[in-house]
């Protein structure tokens, strides 16, 4: 079996975009699932709009969300004399050919068209000619005028386009460089390209791309275009929807397995399956099970699976992509007690949290240093009764061994003595510990910062 080679070339023109992010994992994970190549192809041919610093977002972008690619990056422009050597080939053997036609006579023969009530698809009068003058010229290729184009879309299904609705497009201009459409198919070629993957967008491109491998002979790759992603009320996705950049989603705190599994899920199903690791993603995607319907991002369900996943995650690993997050968002680094306390409460925090800034809410108590600053709940908790009976519980805990197992027997026994529900004493220990009066457990909490830093904060509330 040929060996399956996918690829995700996206334009430099600014950060990407969450559908592009999207489509370079469809296209990892065909590959990645089949012991394929996934490529990565910068269409940099727009000079005026490509710049470097996009480039680097976008394979910013596609590194934190985990998606690696074979091989060297490919920049399009650095191969803009072959795609040339192929439009001069195919003028060789009469697929294309030279038009001299100004656009002062391109636009005026759309202008009769539309008086007339007729087609404004220009059709050259240099098709057939061969009395060339001296002069500028495109390069157009000769597109059949009769019959049809069947595109066999993996998604799609056919989809049929008549021959009489395409025009005669370019593929070299006049100052010598390629247009997209014939790059995009030279490379694809070149770069053993099996499968295109991407958005539904490009559609009618495949029909005039298509003619092109047909006129140089070449093998056409398997067609599945995807339909774009929409905002909740079914409009397309802009800003007004919210984010739109992969980066600015590690930068809000979603961990970048549980976007992968929520991009995959955005379009593609397999069966009821809805939280599934990476390497089952891999196992599992194919292309029949893309939707054709245009998918909805829905911020709870994005919030749902990422929770799943910090959840899910080993306490190593999600402390290297909360630091990574730190770094993103601009936020302080972690010093080593606090990451020392923050690793030892993580399996206290992780089931309580969908995002990184919420975690961290949720671990503060592991990352403030003393005095310990208090919201006004907290202030409220710690009257002149509580703060005896932190007082009192410091000494109690004074020779304890810090395990859970002996600090919960010491905590009711201490609460039953003094006839309190251990909610009451719980409370100013809360207080005193985090600043907070929602916080996890307090053993949690007692374990995580040591025995010597709980007395302190205890000592310092009463």
């Amino acid at each position: 079996m040929t060996p399956i080679v996918t690829r995700f070339a996206p334009s430099p023109t600014g950060y990407l975009h969450i559908g592009g992010g999207r489509t370079a994992l469809f296209n990892w994970l065909y590959a990645r699932g089949r012991g394929g190549k996934f490529l990565l192809r910068i269409e940099d041919t727009d000079r005026e709009r490509s710049t470097p610093e996009a480039t680097e977002a976008i394979l910013k972008g596609l590194t934190w969300l985990g998606l690696d690619w074979d091989g060297e990056v490919v920049s399009q422009f650095d191969r803009k004399d072959r795609h040339a050597d192929v439009a001069h080939e195919m003028l060789a053997k009469g697929a294309a050919y030279k038009c001299f036609s100004t656009q002062e006579e391109i636009e005026a023969f759309r202008e009769a068209a539309r008086a007339e009530g007729r087609s404004t698809l220009f059709q050259s009068p240099w098709r057939d000619r061969m009395d060339h003058p001296d002069g500028p010229f495109v390069i157009r290729m000769k597109a059949p005028r009769e019959g049809s184009t069947v595109i066999a879309d993996e998604v799609q299904g056919e989809v049929t386009f008549r021959n009489n609705t395409l025009d005669d497009m370019v593929i070299l201009r006049s100052d010598g460089t390629p247009t997209y459409m014939l790059a995009v198919v030279v490379d694809d070629h070149d770069m053993e390209v099996t499968h295109v993957i991407r958005g539904d967008d490009h559609l009618n491109n495949a029909a005039r791309q298509q003619m092109v491998y047909d006129a140089m002979g070449w093998t056409v790759p398997v067609w599945a275009h995807i339909p774009l992603i929409h905002g909740a009320d079914g409009k397309k996705l802009s800003k007004r929807h919210g984010a739109l950049g992969v980066e600015e989603y590690q930068v809000m705190g979603y961990p970048a397995a549980g976007m992968r599994n929520y991009l995959a899920r955005l379009g593609w199903s397999h069966g009821d399956d809805e939280i599934f690791t990476t390497e089952q993603a891999k196992e599992w995607f194919d292309l029949p099970g893309i939707g054709r319907a245009p998918a909805r991002l829905d911020f709870k369900k994005l919030e749902h699976t990422c929770g799943q996943h910090i959840a899910m995650m080993d306490d190593t690993a999600l402390m290297a992509e909360l630091e990574a997050f730190l770094a993103a968002s601009g936020q302080p680094a972690l010093n080593g007690i606090q990451r020392e306390r923050l690793l030892a409460a993580m399996p206290a925090l992780k089931d309580r949290a969908k995002t990184f800034p919420e975690l961290l809410e949720k671990g503060r108590f592991a990352l403030v240093s003393r005095p310990v600053e208090r919201d006004e709940k907290a202030e409220a908790a710690l009257d002149l009764v509580s703060r005896s009976i932190l007082k009192d519980l410091t000494e109690r805990l004074a020779d304890a061994s810090w395990t859970k197992e002996e600090l919960e027997p010491r905590l009711t026994g201490f609460a039953e003595e003094r006839g309190l529900g251990f909610g009451k004493l719980a409370a100013p220990i809360r207080a005193a510990l985090a600043g907070r009066t929602a916080t996890p457990s307090v053993y949690d909490m007692m374990l995580a910062i040591g025995r010597d830093e709980t007395i302190a904060r205890l000592r310092d509330a009463a």
